[in-house]
């Protein structure tokens, strides 16, 4: 059973907590970073993603670019833009995503935010199913040794328990939110403050009895990163034990397809490339961008057109990885046709979140720095959790959970 425990949170005041709420740090490049924070210097980007405030050519994984966090994460602290909490809280964090298909249904989505077990972590209990990039690794982990903080949080997800939905349900209906707003991408976010210290230990009490284990959803290099950070801080740091992580029901969580986009056609002509793929799939052309409803379909967008590829009988296999879409177009033609032997290390792919839509798949090619790009479904909650579960992998950038949570409400002082 797996163990939570309360913290204080260091957390802006509430009239700066829009402008202080920043996207997290790894979805977006520090160019994006640089104009998502301009003409706003209550931005936790500024912490987050601080070589936005030093000279362009830095390299953003360089020590001075985390005495840099250190110095912006002081300065909010002594500005009065962040303040520590005076006792150890839970906090609920709501996120609604307004229904963009028009169908009336907005998606909504509450976890509690807390401190989970580094202990768990280390023995499966919180379990995951990426690998890591030591890079990506080492960049949080000098982050978190030089700021003392950990920033980025851990998204969490558990089988639901009823008596945990019903304390969270009623606390929102019967307090008021600390915080309350719309960010500029349209999410409402809202958090309540759990104060109250029977509630704090009923809580706690239900996941060591009542949850076996969570799942990593998203953010498995901050898991690691804190993990990896924690021999820095000493035994005399109790607070490095754990860290700083939202716990969601799975009957709430949504998963969007997570795209591709490849550099060349591995020195195939158009016309090659388009054999070779008809070996392994049956290619369909449509007159606009074809989204997948159904598994075991894929977009391509090639030369200005969009095609549907259905994947042949018999080209895979049906074990909780194989049968992944990921893994069909992996094994049927990332690999054999365009030469991508490893998705996490090759630098001829890279990876677009659903939530950009499919004009960026469009904006990549047509631009000329890509050459194709593929469209997939997405993996259901139940593929991840059976994946993690059976202690496999899923292979790199397979999910993409939407709405996101804000860095900066909500942060954990080490030391």
């Amino acid at each position: 059973m797996v163990t939570i425990t309360p913290f204080k949170a260091l957390r802006p005041e509430a009239q700066h907590a829009k402008l202080v709420a920043s996207k997290p740090y790894d979805v977006l490049s520090s160019k994006e970073a640089k104009i998502e924070a301009q003409g706003n210097p209550y931005s936790f980007l500024h912490i987050t993603k601080s070589e936005i405030d030093l000279p362009e050519n830095t390299d953003p994984y360089s020590q001075k670019v985390y005495d840099k966090a250190k110095e912006n994460l002081d300065a909010f602290i002594s500005r009065n833009v962040l303040f520590k909490e005076n006792k150890p809280c839970y906090y609920i964090y709501q996120l609604v995503m307004p229904d963009r298909l028009n169908t009336g249904n907005d998606h909504i989505q509450t976890g509690l935010v807390c401190c989970s077990s580094l202990d768990d972590y280390e023995n499966d209990l919180i379990k995951k199913h990426e690998f890591t990039r030591p890079e990506k690794e080492q960049d949080r982990i000098n982050h978190i040794k030089t700021t003392g903080a950990q920033t980025g949080n851990v998204f969490l997800a558990y089988k639901n328990v009823k008596e945990i939905d019903e304390i969270v349900d009623k606390w929102k209906k019967e307090r008021s939110a600390v915080y309350i707003f719309i960010s500029d991408d349209i999410i409402q976010h809202v958090i309540w403050i759990i104060n109250d210290e029977e509630t704090i230990a009923k809580i706690s009490s239900l996941f060591k009895e009542k949850v076996p284990c969570t799942y990593i959803a998203d953010g498995h290099h901050r898991a690691a990163s804190a993990a990896k950070a924690k021999a820095f801080f000493g035994v005399n740091a109790l607070s490095a034990n754990y860290f700083l992580t939202t716990l969601f029901p799975s009957n709430q969580l949504k998963i969007m397809e997570y795209n591709r986009v490849v550099k060349d056609l591995n020195g195939l002509t158009e016309k090659d490339f388009l054999q070779k793929t008809e070996e392994k799939f049956s290619i369909e052309k449509t007159d606009t961008a074809f989204v997948p409803k159904e598994p075991h379909s894929f977009g391509m967008y090639l030369n200005h057109n969009w095609y549907k590829l259905s994947i042949k009988e018999n080209t895979f296999s049906n074990d909780p990885i194989g049968v992944l879409d990921i893994t069909i177009l992996q094994n049927n033609l990332l690999q054999p046709i365009l030469g991508i032997g490893d998705q996490r290390t090759d630098k001829r792919i890279d990876f677009i979140g659903g939530i950009r839509g499919l004009s960026e798949l469009e904006n990549k090619v047509n631009s000329g720095d890509m050459a194709v790009a593929f469209s997939l479904y997405p993996v259901s909650v139940q593929q991840l959790f059976d994946i993690a579960d059976s202690g496999n992998v899923m292979p790199p950038k397979s999910t993409w959970f939407e709405p996101k949570l804000r860095d900066g409400l909500l942060t954990h002082l080490i030391v």
